[in-house]
């Protein structure tokens, strides 16, 4: 069986389609990510200060590889308006293989890359 652990899925919820886009844009530009995917209108209820709260939010489908979950991560701590922001990475243990390299080719740059995080 072949070994797909080196890439992942990453979801993150946001409160809003700008938001949404600001950090699809900035990991797309930054080569974070091969491709992001927004859906649109989700309700969340969730724990938050104690009580259960509730949210219409959008999620965040972001398809990168393993060794970018801190950057990408810190990337949307730093852009995103929630105090603790939603960031769950998830390995993908198979899949189209054409699709997976793709993921890889589309995002192999950061290694070269200069960006400091």
């Amino acid at each position: 069986m072949e070994n797909f652990t080196s890439y992942t899925v990453i979801f993150s919820t946001v409160s809003s389609k700008e938001e949404a886009k600001k950090i699809t844009n900035a990991l797309l530009e930054e080569k974070l990510a091969a491709c992001v995917n927004i859906l649109p209108s989700i309700e969340s209820f969730f724990w938050w200060e104690g009580k259960i709260d509730t949210a219409n939010e959008m999620l965040l489908i972001i398809k990168t590889l393993e060794k970018n979950i801190p950057f990408v991560t810190k990337r949307i701590k730093e852009l995103h308006s929630y105090k603790v922001p939603e960031v769950i990475a998830v390995s993908i243990i198979g899949g189209n293989k054409d699709y997976l390299r793709w993921i890889g080719e589309s995002i192999a740059v950061l290694s070269n890359s200069k960006t400091n995080f």
